[in-house]
């Protein structure tokens, strides 16, 4: 199986870097930005740097939807995952277009809020998964996977 992994570094990188037992006997390519940490926890792996800020910056979104969709049409991975932020939008909405899978984990810190993120992305988003059952009362068709601590 080919994994496209979409996440911004920090928290979000360690939460789905977390899901290794799952997805380090499959081909995988990392997105992510060119930070430390990310450099450090993914040295070894495919990795793409994605543009940033994304936060409210047009020209880092279409940079990154380009770069999604070069990505999306050459590789054809059979499952995008993501933890958010703001650059999984791009992949998720083309992945969609493209008939890839898509999987979202709404993030461990934010169970009274639904993210930004997370709304975005769930209306392209195939298996929403959730850490606490508290999630689901914001995300009702998602899935409570359960904390990856």
């Amino acid at each position: 199986m080919k994994i496209l992994l979409v996440c911004s570094p920090g928290g979000h990188l360690t939460q789905l870097h977390r899901l290794r037992p799952w997805w380090e006997g499959h081909q995988r390519t990392w997105v992510t930005f060119q930070q430390l940490d990310a450099e450090s926890l993914l040295k070894g792996e495919d990795v793409r740097w994605a543009h940033h800020p994304t936060t409210r910056n047009i020209p880092n979104l279409l940079r990154n939807l380009g770069l999604a969709a070069r990505m999306l049409l050459r590789d054809r991975p059979d499952v995008i995952v993501s933890t958010g932020a703001g650059v999984a939008l791009p992949f998720f909405v083309l992945g969609r277009l493209l008939g890839c899978r898509t999987v979202y984990v709404e993030v461990y810190d934010r169970v009274d809020s639904a993210t930004l993120t997370g709304r975005l992305c769930g209306p392209f988003t195939d298996l929403f998964l959730l850490q606490w059952q508290e999630q689901q009362t914001l995300y009702p068709r998602g899935v409570v996977l359960g904390p990856l601590l």
